[in-house]
């Protein structure tokens, strides 16, 4: 059990949220998209608890990309550091990007997802987490 809330924030800190509730779960997206967006093989993310996150600072540094489909992304203004996914019809679901909670968020990644397009330069390694060709089944 973490401790709560949970924070954490940008690149350059102007931005900075709480969680107040502990993850429900995490695991890293292996899509095109995530590629791009982070330069990375994967990106790793942790769903809130629906109504958990809140902005403590910065809040008007936050700006969204909406892709044509999927959840939009948002990023800080001032340094571009990516801060979490929302879903398009009900913004109390979220995932932040594990990588902008300040220690440990008491979560572990679970799942990879969207294998079917995963980078060739990179090994997607066997770390015995489920595994999913495209979105998880979360039923």
């Amino acid at each position: 059990m973490p401790d709560l809330p949970i924070t954490g924030g940008c690149l350059c800190g102007a931005v900075r949220y709480a969680v107040d509730a502990p993850f429900v779960r995490a695991g890293y997206c292996h899509c095109t998209r995530c590629q791009r967006r982070t330069g990375t093989a994967a990106a790793c993310s942790a769903q809130v608890e629906p109504g958990s996150f809140r902005f403590v600072a910065g809040e008007q540094h936050v700006r969204e990309w909406a892709p044509p489909q999927g959840w939009p992304k948002a990023f800080c203004t001032l340094c571009g550091g990516a801060l979490y996914a929302r879903d398009p019809e009900d913004p109390s679901r979220l995932a932040v990007r594990m990588g902008t909670v300040d220690g440990d968020p008491g979560i572990r990644p679970g799942y990879r997802q969207h294998l079917a397009s995963a980078a060739t330069w990179e090994p997607v390694p066997d770390d015995g987490l489920t595994r999913f060709d495209g979105p998880p089944d979360m039923t």
